[in-house]
């Protein structure tokens, strides 16, 4: 019997692969509001991720800014994903990009360009024009985007080979809000859809992924968890469970019953001879 062996080697040989990039784990995990550097190390260990993002208007390597935060992002040797948190216009976000691109030393970049200050909700227009430029400069671009699926048509066209649509608004926990729209992207973009931001449990990553999602971002939910090493090695446990799940086959829903015991012929001590 392999059949656990068989089921960790699957998903060993199963990586995700980011513009040729294969990476072992789906958990890609955000650096802020943690209570301290040491809480930090210790959510990014528990969640075994090999892609952390930090923003760069947060803290400055090149000035000083929080040595030791620093030092641990240098020693985690996960790959580096900066992102332009906070800019509201492309220029602002291709600027933020740059600097970022010579302070870290990575052509890497999560784009984000906020177009409303409510809900945080990304600027489509802002996205895809930063976007193409960044592109047109080598950069390897990430864009959090909304589940709006003419926009990822447009940033895939681009030249985005993966999208980062959101699952809600950053930090507010309500998980999967339009099922229906994020199951059309998945359905009609063969490039890697990575759900990134409104996700609050494990479960609801568990969700994303079953639904065929290549990977999830997420920031809050661990960091503001009471333990948040704790909650970062469930929602890696949940994210493998919902992955090995998709690639297993969910069965088909119902609207009636069905026996799952063969009903078929008489029970064997009703049997004559």
């Amino acid at each position: 019997m392999n059949t656990h062996h068989d089921a960790h080697d699957d998903a060993h040989d199963d990586a995700l692969v980011l513009y040729g990039e294969a990476f072992t784990s789906r958990f890609l995990l955000g650096t802020a509001l943690y209570p301290s550097p040491a809480v930090m190390q210790e959510a990014i260990e528990a969640g075994e991720c090999d892609m952390i993002t930090l923003g760069l208007r947060r803290q400055n390597p090149a000035a000083g800014d929080g040595d030791t935060f620093w030092e641990i992002l240098r020693e985690s040797g996960c790959r580096l994903l900066p992102n332009t948190a906070g800019c509201r216009s492309a220029r602002e976000a291709i600027t933020l990009a740059e600097m970022s691109r010579e302070l870290f030393e990575t052509p890497w970049i999560k784009l984000e360009v906020i177009g409303d200050d409510y809900n945080l909700q990304p600027d489509p227009f802002g996205l895809l024009e930063a976007a193409r430029e960044l592109i047109d400069q080598g950069f390897k671009v990430l864009p959090y985007c909304t589940d709006d699926l003419v926009l990822c048509q447009r940033l895939r066209d681009a030249g985005c080979q993966a999208l980062m649509p959101w699952g809600a608004p950053i930090g507010t926990g309500r998980g999967l809000m339009n099922r229906y729209a994020l199951r059309t992207l998945r359905e009609h973009l063969d490039l890697p859809l990575i759900i990134d931001a409104g996700l609050g449990a494990p479960s609801q990553a568990a969700e994303a992924m079953e639904m065929g999602f290549d990977g999830v971002l997420l920031n809050t939910a661990v960091a503001k968890a009471r333990r948040p090493a704790a909650m970062a090695a469930a929602f890696a446990r949940a994210i493998e469970a919902g992955r090995q799940a998709y690639r297993a086959g969910l069965m088909e829903r119902r609207q009636t019953a069905s026996p799952s015991t063969p009903t078929l012929g008489q029970p064997f001590w009703h049997a004559t001879p």
